[in-house]
């Protein structure tokens, strides 16, 4: 049997369910299906789910789930002790499903529930012991579907072949596609150059696998066991199966936020009945009917023995504070796929708690006046908050393959990771919590509004939303509101990230932004959090809340935007980036990994959408930058 040590982590992203890994002994897995995990373990105990189990309200109702879990972590068993949930495990199935000879060059296909190495039985025969190989290639669509290449209908170049005789798959020497070459008994032969183009809503494969008629995608998704075809019908195009656009795990994450302004006392209370379906059912109906909380009414309705520890009142106060977390959900928005709308509105709730002071176990931040810092911080910020503590919850809910920006809604991601999604109730996704601290900044709206009327910063944007618009069209990507503020928060958060990691010692790769960006006139934001995060209960040391205190926050500034006075590739970063874009996808103007980029993980936007100039200005044009100040004309 194989097995692959993999971090809980790294089950989320980039190994999540539908994700290809290979072992330490060389076998291709695909991860399986949610379905098949937390089962049983290997004798056979029932596993006990419960302490995986993670709460995070506002992201469960944006993805229509009733909780997440833990990936599970192995564990051995131990002599005279008692561990729960023993040896669990996150079970793989064998995929691609074709194997080759490396010896006879012989194909053969084996089961998907194969383990171990497999022995080719052609070299078997002859009395030679070898072993079969996975073949390279494996067969998507954009849809989300993988499947195995057609190597037999690619050969005899008919969607439905009569001919089974024994395949073959050679490489003559060269570095190209054209250089493999797939034979079959019969005597039919074919190369497979070009299998991995497309163009448009067409792919070679599915042009050219046999004449005249176009061969789609089956719908296949071996992550749920089976290999049997479904209706699709998208363009299938062929691929190396350890190629980057395989899999793009979609990942949703949210600072969390208290649910209840309830004193800690009764805030046990309070998940209780949220925990509790038909109670909270009860008390948003008795709302609806203009009827107040009653607890007497609630323990006559087969309640007492959950309440019967609580007086009158305090149920009567948490089934208020409950009511409110319930009525207050309704207006998270659904998550169906990129859509940027939706997303700002979610963010919406976590800017206002991050603006204002509050202390809970899950999120402490400290209010700063502007008042209190020197230079030009007070004229450029409307708030400098101190997060000395947040918890924020990343969770998987689904994944795309070909291109990185898809817009499925939230049933068809669901089955994707689920072969049969069960009730709301008991409905779950993959996720971890990470703890940490950060920094929140909100930009001036009053100086904000006055910069974004310059006519030349409004045509200095509309370059990057032509370089945009060319990238669309050719990789697929949805609409985008490309706005002067969005750039410059986005820049701006670049760029204190980069100049923090020398400050405070964390590592290029700690550092995380999240942004909070709207251009809607009647809530218009323009602010970022700078956090770190890490896996324990403790957190992070305080070294980033201490570098935005004033009297340190300043020096950072000052020494950000002045590195981003001139880059180490100028004259050539400034020029290019305004003539032709440049970057991932050709969407920076003058920002490169000299001056503005920072590793993809820690930004949301895969490193595009970042422009000095707009931040400090040009050489021809000082004015240009909402820091002009602190740029060209020092």
């Amino acid at each position: 049997m194989s097995r692959a040590p993999v971090r809980r982590a790294h089950m989320i992203s980039p190994f999540g369910p539908g994700a290809m890994l290979v072992a330490p002994d060389g076998t291709s897995m695909i991860a399986a299906g949610l379905d098949h995990w937390f089962g049983q373990d290997e004798n056979g105990t029932a596993a006990d789910d419960a302490e995986f189990r993670i709460e995070e309200w506002r992201l469960q109702r944006r993805l229509g789930v009733g909780h997440f879990r833990l990936p599970p972590d192995y564990r051995r068993r131990r002599r005279g002790q008692v561990v729960p949930n023993v040896e669990l495990t996150v079970p793989f199935l064998r995929f691609p499903q074709w194997h080759f000879c490396p010896w006879c060059k012989t194909l053969r296909e084996v089961r998907l529930e194969a383990t171990g190495r497999q022995k080719c039985t052609a070299c078997e025969a002859e009395g030679r012991k070898r072993f079969l190989a996975q073949v390279p290639f494996v067969a998507m669509c954009d849809a989300g579907h993988l499947q195995d290449f057609p190597w037999r209908e690619w050969v005899h170049r008919s969607a439905a072949p009569r001919c089974s005789g024994t395949m073959k798959l050679f490489s003559t020497g060269g570095a190209t596609l054209a250089n493999q070459r797939v034979t079959c008994s019969c005597g039919e032969k074919r190369n497979l150059g070009s299998i991995t183009q497309a163009e448009g809503n067409s792919s070679f494969l599915a042009r050219n696998l046999e004449p005249g008629t176009v061969y789609n995608c089956n719908g296949v998704t071996p992550q749920h066991g089976s290999s049997k075809p479904h209706s699709c019908n998208r363009p299938l195009r062929g691929s190396l199966r350890s190629a980057s656009n395989v899999y793009f795990g979609v990942i949703r994450s949210a600072i969390y936020l208290p649910a209840t302004s309830a004193s800690s006392a009764a805030e046990e209370l309070v998940a209780l009945i949220l925990e509790t379906p038909d109670l909270i059912t009860r008390i948003v109906t008795d709302h609806d009917s203009d009827r107040a909380p009653d607890a007497k009414r609630y323990r006559a309705g087969g309640y007492e023995r959950m309440l019967r520890k609580y007086s009158d009142a305090e149920v009567e106060a948490a089934a208020r504070a409950a009511l409110d977390v319930e009525l207050g959900a309704r207006d998270v928005p659904q998550d169906d796929g990129d859509d940027e709308e939706s997303e700002e509105q979610f963010r919406r709730a976590e800017a206002a708690v991050l603006s204002d002071s509050i202390d809970t176990p899950e999120l402490t931040v400290r209010r700063g006046e502007a008042d209190e810092y020197a230079d030009v911080i007070p004229d450029a910020f409307s708030s400098l908050n101190l997060v000395e503590r947040l918890r924020e919850t990343r969770v998987l809910a689904g994944f795309s393959r070909i291109f990185p920006e898809q817009p499925p809604d939230r049933e068809h991601r669901l089955a994707q990771l689920w072969k049969a999604p069960p009730v709301y109730q008991e409905r779950w996704l993959p996720g971890y919590c990470v703890f940490g601290e950060g920094l929140f900044l909100r930009l001036s709206e009053t100086r904000l509004k006055k910069w974004e009327a310059q006519p030349d910063v409004r045509d200095h944007v509309g370059k990057l939303v032509k370089f945009y618009a060319t990238a669309q069209a050719k990789r697929n990507l949805r609409d985008r509101d490309l706005t002067p503020r969005f750039v410059l928060v986005h820049t701006l958060a670049h760029l204190l990230m980069n100049q923090l990691t020398f400050e405070c010692g964390y590592s290029s790769a700690a550092l995380k932004e999240r942004l909070y960006v709207s251009s809607a006139a009647d809530r218009p934001d323009a602010a970022v959090l700078i956090y770190t995060a890490a896996g324990d209960a403790e957190g992070t040391m305080g070294g980033l809340v201490r570098m935005g205190k004033p009297g340190y926050l300043e020096n950072v500034l000052d020494a950000a935007l002045r590195g981003a006075t001139w880059c180490a590739s100028d004259p050539v970063c400034m020029e290019i980036g305004t003539s032709a874009g440049q970057g991932p996808d050709s969407c920076n103007l003058a920002a490169c990994h000299s001056c503005a980029l920072v590793p993809e993980t820690a930004c949301e936007e895969f490193n595009r959408f970042l422009d000095r100039g707009l931040v400090v200005g040009t050489p021809s044009n000082p004015d240009l930058g909402f820091f002009p100040s602190c740029g060209w004309m020092a």
